[in-house]
């Protein structure tokens, strides 16, 4: 049930992705951030209330594992997306991507050294299994050579956080379920704590300001969307890390090439992403996590 809830949440973060594409094109993502940070508070804290009325066992406040549930956020949500745009920026997106495929490794040492989790010799082998078809549907990033030293440097420490920022977040929040078992209430908190973050290093109001009035309604509703997809990425990949290894569950979550390959290849018809290559890795990333699931 870990690995169904952690290709839940993958799918639930590739549909991220696949909306941004579009809704950058309406807003700019300084003022679209605050749309999805906004709606990783409200649409899940709605979910929460829901089932508060409908569960039967008591509700308990558990200050640790709030407060996991909002380094968690500091860290992952606001440090490693914002970040994640920086790299972006300074390197392109398809060094950034390579970047980000790197995260699960941040996670597998965090999880060591902060739950004590040790994986056997089967699993990392797979892991490696997973990461090696993850690597082959990225695309080529070009010559590093290409970029100023300056730029490079910036990308890399940039890059660095940003992975970083989603492992560490990740293991977090594991820790937190394994304490307070609150999926849907510790994703408010972590939002919460990562759109305080936001606010407080956010200098440009008016620009934002106008950007939101001046937004079509299209543009604010595909932000929406972004947040709504992510915080039930969020709610999910809690649930994973509660019934398999935090390290294996974040894996399974950044395999999302599996899914933006063929919306890319069919939907946006960018026919060009449709390589021997990038087909191997897929089929690669698939038997890894089968035999995952089927440990």
């Amino acid at each position: 049930m870990g690995i169904a809830y952690a290709l839940l949440a993958m799918m639930c973060f590739a549909t991220n992705i696949v909306i941004t594409r579009f809704a950058v094109a309406r807003l700019p993502v300084e003022a679209g951030f605050f749309v999805v940070l906004a709606t990783n508070v409200l649409f899940p804290a709605a979910l929460f209330a829901a089932e508060l009325g409908a569960r039967e066992a008591p509700y308990a406040w558990h200050w640790k594992g709030a407060g996991l549930f909002a380094i968690g956020g500091v860290i992952g949500t606001f440090l490693g997306r914002r970040f994640l745009f920086d790299t972006v920026k300074l390197l392109g997106p398809s060094r950034a991507s390579v970047f980000h495929s790197t995260a699960p490794a941040f996670a597998l040492i965090g999880a060591w050294l902060l739950a004590g989790e040790i994986l056997g010799a089967y699993e990392i082998a797979l892991m490696l299994v997973v990461w090696a078809g993850l690597w082959l549907t990225q695309p080529r990033a070009g010559s590093l050579q290409a970029l100023a030293p300056e730029l490079l440097r910036k990308g890399f420490a940039a890059g660095l956080v940003t992975v970083a920022g989603f492992g560490f977040g990740n293991v977090l929040r594991g820790l937190a379920m394994r304490v307070w078992e609150e999926a849907a209430l510790g994703t408010v908190i972590a939002s919460v704590a990562a759109l305080a973050c936001q606010f407080a290093v956010t200098r440009n109001w008016e620009k934002i300001g106008a950007q939101l009035r001046g937004a079509e309604r299209k543009a604010i509703w595909l932000y929406i969307g972004c947040g709504v997809f992510t915080s039930l990425g969020s709610i999910f990949i809690s649930l994973a890390m509660t019934r398999i290894e935090i390290a294996l569950a974040v894996l399974v979550v950044h395999t999302t090439p599996l899914v933006i390959f063929p919306v890319s290849v069919f939907l946006l018809k960018n026919r060009e992403e449709l390589t021997p290559r990038t087909v191997v890795g897929a089929l690669v990333v698939l038997a890894g996590i089968a035999f995952l699931a089927l440990r």
